[in-house]
């Protein structure tokens, strides 16, 4: 079956290299190889030696043992033997999916959400039944509703955490009690963790609370390593992760020996990596809160713990054209709510680590609003 179009790469993807602010991504500001190293305190030379003699056979088949096991200790009580690698975060999501999901099942998904969350699904002739994230909510689900759509055919549910776009966090007892929903139909809860991490306290993961509870991350957002395309799956359930393991076979077999070399270096660090992440991110929301106070018809009034906020607006015009005549006229570049199936919306990504620039493209923003309308 076909697939529908991705909206938001494709709005995404030709702009990002030509805007001038570029306020649509969500990852943190990346590293550069020399600028980790120097981060981490470790010896680049020592690095690019050892690469040198690097072989480009096959990486290891069940993932590298010095990544498994630095990938663990992001978790309460997960094993090395619990976690699957696989080509980004994309990736991880799509194997679950294909894999546990079949025609004649429905999968719950909450929404907004990354498209893929859905489309792919739909796209494999699954029922997708979508659950609405509500802003007077502040972007939690309605846990009476979720009853109400599950049943018997219901094998998976399907959330990210924090949201994507809003940021909204589902915390440790409102987790516990969507997967006790869950459970009582035998389903899955496939929860995409990409943005986790940026809270001070311990953010708790979908395999902290359920058996069949599935987590999937990358290196993309908090840990600023997008270009690696390493992302994993978390799964505490033996038979699920027989399955998942043959099904990656299909698709995966291994990933790259330098991307996972690279990323469990890196992520052996990865309280250090997750504190300058909350450093930026924190110094770029305080800037856009202030921000928001300034513009009554604008509205972002709910918590965020990732690296956008889900914005608002009161003003009389569909969000493809409110966002592509501001990229035109200014190159500020945000996410239009079509992104996510919302009206008069937008997503705008903080993470991007230069505050001076931040507040340049917010004047730049503000400018144009009060020229234009």
């Amino acid at each position: 079956m076909r697939v529908d179009e991705f909206i938001l790469e494709h709005w995404l993807n030709p702009r990002d290299p030509l805007c001038k602010y570029n306020l649509g991504a969500s990852c943190v500001k990346a590293f550069k190889v020399d600028e980790l190293f120097e981060f981490l305190g470790l010896d680049v030379e020592a690095f690019l030696h050892e690469l040198r003699s690097m072989s480009l056979h096959y990486g290891h088949f069940d993932g590298s043992p010095r990544l498994l096991e630095a990938l663990a200790r992001q978790y309460e009580d997960v094993s090395a033997a619990q976690i699957l690698t696989v080509h980004g975060g994309t990736g991880a999501n799509n194997l679950i999916t294909t894999e546990l999901a079949s025609p004649g099942d429905n999968v719950v998904v909450f929404v907004p959400n990354y498209q893929q969350h859905y489309s792919g699904p739909a796209s494999l002739g699954i029922e997708v039944r979508k659950l609405p994230l509500k802003r007077e909510d502040g972007y939690l689900p309605d846990l009476d509703r979720l009853a109400s759509v599950m049943d018997s055919d219901t094998s998976m549910v399907i959330i990210t955490n924090p949201n994507n776009p809003s940021g909204s966090f589902i915390g440790e007892q409102m987790l516990t009690d969507v997967c006790r929903l869950a459970e009582r139909h035998g389903a899955y809860v496939l929860c995409d963790e990409i943005y986790r991490g940026l809270d001070d306290a311990y953010m708790h993961s979908v395999v902290d609370v359920y058996e069949k509870g599935i987590a999937t991350c990358s290196t993309s957002k908090v840990f600023s390593m997008a270009g690696t395309r390493v992302g994993w799956i978390v799964a505490r359930h033996p038979e699920t992760c027989k399955r998942l393991f043959n099904r990656r076979s299909y698709d995966t077999i291994c990933c790259g020996v330098f991307d996972e070399w690279v990323t469990a270096i890196a992520l052996e660090h990865f309280e250090k990596i997750l504190e300058r992440s909350r450093g930026i991110v924190n110094e770029s929301r305080a800037i856009l809160d202030a921000w928001l106070k300034g513009e009554d018809r604008l509205h972002s009034d709910y918590p965020s713990l990732s690296t956008t906020a889900l914005v608002a607006y009161d003003y009389d015009v569909p969000n493809l054209q409110f966002c592509n005549d501001l990229y035109e006229q200014t190159g500020v570049l945000l996410c239009h709510g079509d992104c996510f199936e919302l009206e008069n919306t937008f997503r705008l990504g903080y993470g991007f680590g230069d505050p001076a620039k931040f507040k340049e493209a917010l004047k730049v923003f503000s400018g144009y609003l009060e020229e234009r309308y």
